[in-house]
């Protein structure tokens, strides 16, 4: 009784699911900001097999929290969240980053752009008033900004922003049937598949501490795997509804 009530009620919600791997020190001002907004959101800590205490911190502090075991990676802990979305029955999902680079004041314009042409997809974006700088990120972005105009017709000006909305159709698919992790290339498939996909301005914040996984011998090899999955590897994909 108590899960259908939950449902009910996040009807037209929305929440943001927060990946986390070792991100105890980021996390306290990352829901901080959260709970500091006064638009209405909800959010989820999915501590993807973390080391560092997180754990402890989402038990001392009564986060809304989820615990993995083992480290499934983003793909992985990207999709417990949607389960997770979808089982409470909400009706939007904002994919937002532990390490403090998202602002959680963002998610008011992403929802405002979303009802506004009752989108699948809203993705925030740096460069939609700005042109982008010569990188190695920038120019990475670039070429995956090309890769996906060129497979799919439409050009996303910041394909590597992390902070991205979804509407209950995707987080349907991504919790039940797509076998996706939340990148650039996916994005790419779903447009292909009949998504509508926006953009809205956001600002991206350096992470508040630690270390980013994308150094850049990292993010080179990043950048790689989401062209060759771009151009080649969706090709030979199986359509499946979204």
């Amino acid at each position: 009784m108590k899960e259908s009530f939950d449902r009910e009620s996040n009807k037209g919600r929305v929440i943001l699911i927060i990946p986390a791997y070792n991100e105890a020190n980021n996390l306290p001002r990352v829901v901080a900001d959260i709970l500091s907004q006064d638009f209405p959101m909800d959010y989820v800590i999915v501590s993807d097999g973390s080391t560092d205490g997180t754990h402890e911190l989402c038990e001392r502090e009564h986060y809304n929290y989820i615990e993995l075991p083992v480290n499934l990676g983003l793909a992985g802990c990207f999709q417990t969240g949607m389960r997770y979305a979808y089982r409470m029955g909400y009706s939007f999902a904002v994919q937002f980053d532990g390490d403090g680079q998202h602002r959680a004041a963002d998610v008011e314009s992403l929802y405002n752009k979303m009802r506004e042409g009752d989108y699948d997809i809203v993705l925030g974006s740096r460069f939609l008033d700005k042109k982008k700088g010569g990188s190695m990120r920038e120019i990475g972005s670039r070429l995956i900004s090309m890769a996906i105009r060129f497979t799919t017709g439409k050009m996303i000006t910041d394909p590597t922003c992390g902070l991205r909305m979804y509407s209950h159709k995707v987080i349907d698919g991504f919790a039940n049937r797509l076998n996706y992790g939340p990148e650039p290339d996916t994005i790419s498939y779903l447009i292909k598949n009949g998504a509508r996909v926006v953009e809205a301005p956001v600002t991206i914040d350096e992470r508040l501490s630690g270390e980013s996984y994308l150094r850049p011998v990292n993010a080179m090899k990043y950048m790689a795997r989401m062209l060759i999955s771009i151009l080649i590897i969706q090709r030979s994909r199986k359509k499946e509804l979204v």
